[in-house]
Order: structure tokens, then C-alpha cells, then sequence
């Protein structure tokens, strides 16, 4: 594919400012533009968790917490947070996910494969993750999150997620924009 006919924005090569930071996220400008970025250069990992029944009945394993800045629960496929620790600023989105998939929702994978970096919001926000399916899980925990995250765990089957979805936002719930995902084969395709 050739970029030979894109233009980079008037704007880019302005500097960039820091309007406001706190400890995960700050406010920035970069000439007309305003957006957000996580702090420490934090990144964060996405999973896409595919579990199989012994008929072969695929399921993907969602969670849903309540989300501060939405007002409401919003259903998600788990993700979290690479080298937000201290003392784990070299993490690998690899080992975030496995760790991330086992503390919200009980399931250890067999397999991890990753399928590259997105960006959720790229005119309002810099912030990509790695998206990494995972597969052969085994459950070896409720799950939950840590402590004070309250995170509920949704196994749901392949075939009724649109319903369950459906139900989920008239519940006056949000949903996240990665659900959506979920509809695309090429990424639920089994290994």
C-alpha cells in the first residue's frame, strides 16, 4: 500500500505541551489539537478469550465494572494496564495479558497469540494496546480483579453475544467499542 498521497496534519510537527498531568494520564496540546495520553509511556493489553466446550460450542469471556467517567457498567473484553508497576516498567503486553486474563477473570491461557497494536480513540486519545487472542484456557480462579475493582465475569457463546449485547444496552448499560471486534471472523478464527 503506498502513502505517497497522505499529508500530515498542519499541526504535527508543532510541539507538543502538557497542560495537565496526574499519575496515568495527561492533558496535552499540539498546536489547534487537545488530547490524552497515558503518563510514563504505559501502554496497555487487550484479550480476546475464546473458550470451547468438549461439543465445540465457542464462547468469549467478558467482564463489566463500573466505569467512572461513562456513569454506568460498561461490558468489555478484559485488558489492563502494561509495566504500571513499579519495579515493572520492562513488562511485556504478553505477560500483561496472561496476567490481566487471570486476575479479572479466573481463566489461565494454553495459547496467547497477538494480533497487533490498535488505537481506540485516535483523534481524542494517543493511548494503543495490544490485542492478543487467547485460547485453551483453563478455569483456575473466580477471578474478580483486585481488590476494589469488582469485576464481573460474562461467559457468553459465540452465537447469542448479539442478543446478550442487546440485552446489555437496554439495561441502560455501555459497551465497549472493542465488542465489536467479536463480529469479525479473522479474529475469532480458531488457531
Amino acid at each position: 500500500m503506498s502513502h505517497a498521497n497522505y499529508t500530515k496534519d498542519a499541526d504535527a510537527d508543532q510541539p507538543e505541551e502538557i497542560r495537565w498531568e496526574g499519575k496515568f494520564i495527561a492533558a496535552k496540546t499540539r498546536g489547534r489539537w487537545e488530547y490524552v495520553g497515558r503518563t510514563r509511556g504505559i501502554k496497555a493489553a487487550a484479550i480476546i478469550a475464546i473458550d470451547e466446550d468438549a461439543d465445540g460450542t465457542r464462547h468469549v469471556i467478558l467482564v463489566s465494572q463500573y466505569r467512572v467517567p461513562l456513569g454506568r457498567f460498561c461490558l468489555e473484553i478484559p485488558a489492563g494496564l502494561v509495566g504500571d508497576d513499579d519495579g515493572a516498567e520492562d513488562e511485556a503486553a504478553y505477560d500483561a495479558a496472561a496476567r490481566e486474563l487471570e486476575e479479572e477473570t479466573g481463566y489461565k491461557a494454553g495459547k496467547l497469540k497477538v494480533l497487533g497494536e490498535f488505537y481506540s480513540s485516535p483523534g481524542m486519545v494517543s493511548e494503543c494496546f495490544t490485542l492478543l487472542r487467547a485460547s485453551d484456557l483453563e478455569k483456575v480462579s473466580e477471578g474478580g480483579g483486585l481488590e476494589g475493582e469488582n469485576i464481573t465475569v460474562h461467559r457468553v457463546a459465540l452465537d447469542k453475544l448479539s442478543d446478550f449485547v442487546a440485552e446489555w444496552r437496554e439495561a441502560g448499560h455501555g459497551v465497549d467499542v472493542r465488542i465489536a471486534m467479536l463480529l469479525t471472523p479473522e479474529y475469532l478464527a480458531p488457531e
